[in-house]
């Protein structure tokens, strides 16, 4: 006479997605899948933050929700340390998208244009603690322009950010004026940007990612 085992629990997925159409045909896919269960839907990335991790396995993140971007959705996961897998569902192919999402911690990546069992595999390999994304070069995730940038310069373009004057900055660091200058047509052109506000623009967007 053959064992009892215990049955699997299924991965419990909670599906962030705005477009009613793609709601309704994963919703019916998952239901033939007897080891994923849909547990939640929502369009609002705030539902996700919001919520308590239990019974949340694996988040599926569009690209775009109705109240924020899916970076945000891992920015905020990362912030709060959440131990929810998410995993990417993205129209967006640019490898820098890739890579931000990847840096903000998603555990998968695929695209809505992919065969539905590249999504299920993705769901899978990422509910058993793999990460599953298409081809990147890892070593390339921090190659961004702040690297060519010393430690020094870093710190005056942080505080350029913060919209202080050639002035005060002189005044907080402790060297001149004409200094302080040399030192922003430098970074200006490592980063390969023309003025300030250039380089602000390049310093926050890398920074928040």
């Amino acid at each position: 006479m053959a064992g009892n085992h215990p049955r699997l629990q299924p991965t419990r997925v909670f599906l962030l997605e705005a477009n009613p159409l793609v709601v309704s045909g994963i919703t019916s896919l998952v239901q033939n899948q007897a080891d994923l269960a849909l547990e939640r839907i929502s369009e609002k990335g705030s539902d996700l933050i919001a919520a308590t991790e239990d019974g949340i396995d694996i988040a599926v993140i569009a690209w775009d929700l109705a109240d924020m971007k899916a970076l945000e959705v891992l920015r905020r996961l990362k912030a709060k340390n959440s131990a929810v897998k998410s995993v990417v569902f993205s129209n967006n192919r640019e490898p820098s998208a890739l890579r931000q999402a990847v840096r903000l911690g998603a555990r998968g990546y695929c695209y809505q244009q992919d065969d539905i069992d590249i999504f299920f595999t993705t769901l899978r390999a990422v509910a058993a603690g793999h990460i599953c994304i298409p081809f990147i070069d890892f070593a390339s995730l921090n190659d961004t322009p702040l690297a060519a940038l010393n430690a020094r310069e870093r710190e005056l373009l942080d505080i350029l950010a913060r919209g202080w004057t050639n002035q005060q900055i002189a005044n907080r660091i402790g060297m001149s004026e004409n200094t302080v200058k040399y030192y922003l047509k430098n970074i200006y052109e490592k980063l390969n940007v023309r003025n300030r506000s250039m380089a602000v623009a390049l310093w926050t967007r890398e920074t928040q990612n």
